[in-house]
């Protein structure tokens, strides 16, 4: 089989690290073209590839050079662009969150259908092996009922004062629907339906952000499981950096993605309040200290390609969880609990 010739559409400082990602599959894929408006970013992306790419500032011109797109751009222009790779018969796998609207979501997933291509948004958390590890010990029940899960992203994002992202409307939103999408996307992965929710956001401590620099959501779910998500973007220092806790009713899973290790704590004794240290047993389940996801994700993106198959992270279940951040957001600003049973949007794509 000839090799999949692949363009990158945007080469912001997230382009550099999708680039060196293609490494693993040069035996499949060629990269023919990158483009970005401003030339000089596509030229400094292209020094990180093997071969002597097409360089444009205009992606129209290099569409038929290429049979799938990889889309690194600022969220407003998700739409536009897919919706034109997509018109001209090109696979797509797309940088989250998907669309800023769910009119344009919704146009997008009917224009990947109606030219028959693969359309795939780019959580690449789903693809780290600490989390589909995860997914298999919760799925099977290994330490029993899982009911409550829990977890903290915390970095430090300050954005220049010309950057798209210090727009509301640009971003779509705040941290939460930039950056907390991976992780609604998670907690519905691993808990299954929501049933309910509340968010609260601020920009205190990130006074550059027009909309939340920090977001703090809990839901229901159907199962009586409940999770959390807390994210900030202005973190001068952190000790939880990139934390999950899954409290289950034999134990519970720490995974720390920092340090690249997954964690069992069980046995834990009742609490004793005359006691001055808990005990508890621990045991090293898994270790991937240089785990690569964003390399799988890219790699079941192409093996979609080739088979005809559905992307893990396709554009259905990606706006089931963008409309459960719509609903949190709406509901916030009445200070009410966000109705999320509602959420399924399965049947536009055939269930």
């Amino acid at each position: 089989m000839s090799k999949i010739r692949v363009g990158i559409i945007g080469c912001g400082g997230m382009a550099r690290s999708h680039a060196s990602r293609f490494s693993t599959i040069l035996d499949r894929v060629e990269v023919n073209a990158v483009c970005d408006v401003i030339r000089e970013r596509a030229e400094a992306v292209a020094e990180h590839l093997p071969n002597e790419p097409i360089i444009s500032s205009d992606y129209h011109a290099v569409l038929d050079k290429v049979d799938a797109v990889l889309l690194v751009l600022p969220h407003d222009l998700h739409h536009p662009v897919t919706m034109d790779c997509l018109n001209a018969g090109k696979h797509v796998l797309c940088e989250k969150p998907m669309a800023n609207s769910e009119q344009k979501c919704l146009e997008m997933i009917h224009c990947a259908k109606e030219n028959d291509r693969i359309l795939m948004v780019a959580y690449c958390m789903r693809f780290h092996p600490l989390m589909r590890k995860l997914k298999e010990l919760l799925d099977a029940k290994t330490y029993g009922e899982c009911f409550q899960l829990s977890i903290w992203t915390e970095q430090l994002t300050h954005y220049n004062d010309d950057h798209w992202a210090r727009s509301a409307a640009r971003l779509g939103g705040g941290q939460l629907f930039s950056h907390g999408c991976h992780y609604i996307d998670l907690l519905l992965w691993f808990l299954g339906q929501p049933v309910s929710g509340v968010h609260f956001g601020t920009n205190f401590g990130t006074p550059w952000m027009e909309r939340e620099g920090t977001s703090n959501v809990t839901i229901e779910f159907s199962s009586g499981a409940m999770g959390y998500h807390m994210g900030t973007w202005g973190a001068r220092g952190t000790r939880l950096r990139y934390s999950f806790h899954a409290h289950c009713t034999e134990g519970m899973v720490e995974v720390d993605l920092h340090k690249g290790q997954m964690i069992l704590h069980s046995k834990h004794a009742q609490h004793d309040p005359n006691a001055l240290e808990d005990k508890q047993d621990t045991e090293v389940l898994l270790v991937a200290p240089h785990a690569k996801p964003t390399e799988e994700e890219l790699i079941h993106f192409i093996d979609c390609i080739e088979h005809g198959i559905r992307p893990e992270t396709d554009p259905v279940s990606s706006l089931e969880g963008l409309r459960v951040i719509w609903k949190l957001y709406a509901a916030e600003e009445h200070k009410a609990i966000a109705d999320l049973g509602d959420i399924s949007v399965k049947e536009i794509w055939g269930g």
